[in-house]
């Protein structure tokens, strides 16, 4: 794709007049003769088809819709002040909007940013949230609030905000994906030599550790983060400037309001920088996938909390006692992960059911405005809470290695050892070792106590003849320590493999958190330099000092970048 073509941004002043386009036309005081061409009829009942409405809105619409806008108003009030203040300084400085109206304006976003969205006047009497807002500067400055609305429509400044408050969102639930992942290598490298029968469908697989066993879970997670990290950078792409569909003759230059709130680039094409929403369904469906792992190690360890097992203990900060029955200790907290993975794959449902729409429609965003921060509010919580799970976990350790002896997981490495030992095929030794195995269980014996008789009794009633491992030591190739060791290869079981392993999914997560970090600290950066720009400004005692102030703010576009967006500072 080539790039858009930007042209420089207006120098301080007023625009240019536009070109003139002759004297209004006049409206015909008699009747109107039939149109060639024009808008439609207004119809036999003289209904308009076009125009705002007259009236106020009706009680069922607020209740039903303007009530449910300004419930999510909290969401993004921070977001509006932020984006109406990068908005005034941007025509401010263009000299679309005059500096005293400016300043004017500047002054009162500021105020309004010093109230709490919780006691803002926001009334759905008054229509969504923004109108409002529009109401409480109009009254307080009369017709100079109406400079707000210049070259932006309403929905450009709600998803200005939505990103604005998505991309914290995120940042912080990218951290805490990396945290989690950080406790998981701790928990890696502390049992890296912990023994267990590793378990598939619940029954015993292959000897393993636990150490081995609990660091699959970080992989998953720490894939997670990298997916918000792609979501995080769509959303970090301004949609200032688009206008409705096809951006607005008074800015030539949108790389300035990306610049003045911190975007790292711009939604290219107009239209789809205001109406596009697959991004959202990445974060959230990223978001979800993130608990969904989690909730299948809460599911694991809420069976090995169990008396059963007895292989975890979830410390007390974790667990809630029964009120009725003294002895129970319930392990809640996984109950809690496992019911917000659910919750999220609703809401992740709920967001693709409300998106399929046709183009450029308003109810989809309407209910994400909400939704999706509460989808990765819940995430971040419950991710929160699993590392503490993960942090504070007690491994019996004694009881793994018991259970581990008791049983017949080294039955897989008894039949390679067939195999390679008598030179018969794999198929006819799993045959023998799977017969041996449940003669040894019916003589309630163990995997350790299979002997070189057991094998041949077996061989020799299924092929007629025996491997002729009578009286021969297999002690060495039973011991579950043994078996473990030998699995030195690349993300084998072994434990100075699983230890490496740890150390190297330690650093990865490290590196996640920090470049988070870094994007949160940006942007906090460039609310507070918008905010004291804007208030040198509102504070100015002329207009030239206002041009001087908000013309010395930088911001251009830079170079294309890939998937519709520009850099917004180079």
């Amino acid at each position: 794709m080539t790039a858009v073509p930007t042209g420089p941004r207006p120098a301080a002043g007023p625009p240019p007049d536009p070109p003139s386009a002759g004297p209004p036309a006049r409206l015909s005081a008699g009747p109107a003769g039939p149109p060639s061409a024009g808008p439609p009829s207004a119809g036999a009942a003289g209904r308009p088809s076009a125009g705002p409405p007259a009236g106020p809105p009706s009680a069922e619409l607020i209740a039903a819709g303007f009530a449910l806008e300004n419930a999510d108003a909290p969401v993004l009030h921070d977001g509006i002040n932020l984006a109406d203040l990068a908005h005034l300084l941007d025509l401010g400085s263009a000299g679309v909007i005059p500096p005293p109206a400016a300043r004017r304006m500047l002054a009162l976003v500021l105020d309004a940013m010093a109230v709490p969205a919780s006691e803002f006047p926001y009334d759905p009497a008054n229509g969504e949230p923004y109108n409002s807002r529009e109401k409480y500067f109009a009254d307080r400055a009369g017709d100079v609030a109406g400079w707000l609305h210049a070259g932006r429509p309403r929905r450009e400044a709600i998803r200005i905000a939505f990103r604005l408050r998505l991309r914290d969102d995120l940042a912080q639930l990218i951290e805490a994906a990396a945290g989690l992942v950080a406790e998981i290598a701790g928990q890696a490298r502390a049992h890296a030599a912990t023994l267990m029968a590793d378990q598939t469908y619940l029954q015993h697989a292959q000897p393993s550790t636990f150490g081995h066993y609990v660091l699959s879970f970080a992989y998953p997670v720490l894939r997670a983060g990298h997916r918000l990290s792609e979501a995080l950078e769509w959303t970090d792409a301004s949609p200032g400037g688009a206008g409705c569909v096809n951006g607005t003759r008074l800015r030539s230059d949108r790389g300035h309001v990306a610049a003045l709130l911190g975007f790292r680039s711009i939604a290219e094409h107009t239209r789809d920088a205001m109406w596009q929403t697959d991004g959202l369904f990445d974060m959230v469906s990223a978001a979800a996938g993130l608990v969904v792992t989690q909730s299948e190690l809460a599911e694991d360890l809420e069976i090995w909390a169990s008396q059963e097992f007895d292989y975890v203990t979830l410390a007390d900060g974790y667990s809630r006692a029964s009120v009725l029955m003294p002895q129970k200790r319930n392990p809640y907290a996984l109950s809690i992960i496992r019911g917000a993975a659910g919750t999220l794959i609703g809401r992740l449902t709920g967001l693709l059911a409300v998106a399929k729409t046709p183009s450029a429609r308003s109810d989809n965003l309407i209910f994400a405005y909400g939704e999706v921060p509460r989808a990765l509010g819940l995430a971040l919580r419950t991710t929160e809470l699993t590392a503490g799970v993960v942090r504070t976990l007690t491994v019996n350790s004694a009881r793994m290695a018991d259970v581990l002896e008791s049983g017949f997981s080294q039955a897989t490495d008894l039949a390679e050892f067939v195999m390679q030992e008598c030179g018969v095929d794999y198929r006819t030794a799993y045959r023998v070792v799977g017969l041996a195995v449940r003669e040894a269980s019916a003589r309630r014996l163990r995997g350790i106590d299979i002997d070189g008789g057991l094998l041949d009794a077996a061989a020799a009633e299924l092929t007629g003849r025996p491997l002729g491992l009578g009286g021969r030591d297999l002690s060495a190739v039973l011991d579950p320590g043994r078996i473990v060791a030998s699995r030195t290869s690349l993300g084998g079981a072994a434990p100075a493999e699983v230890a490496r392993m740890a150390g190297d999914v330690a650093a990865r997560a490290a590196e996640l958190a920090g470049q988070a970090r870094g994007w949160r600290e940006a942007y906090l950066a460039a609310e507070e330099a918008l905010v004291t720009t804007a208030r040198r400004c509102a504070g100015a005692a002329s207009d030239a000092e206002f041009f001087d102030i908000a013309g010395a703010v930088p911001g251009s576009p830079g170079k294309r970048r890939n998937g519709g967006t520009h850099d917004a500072a180079g």
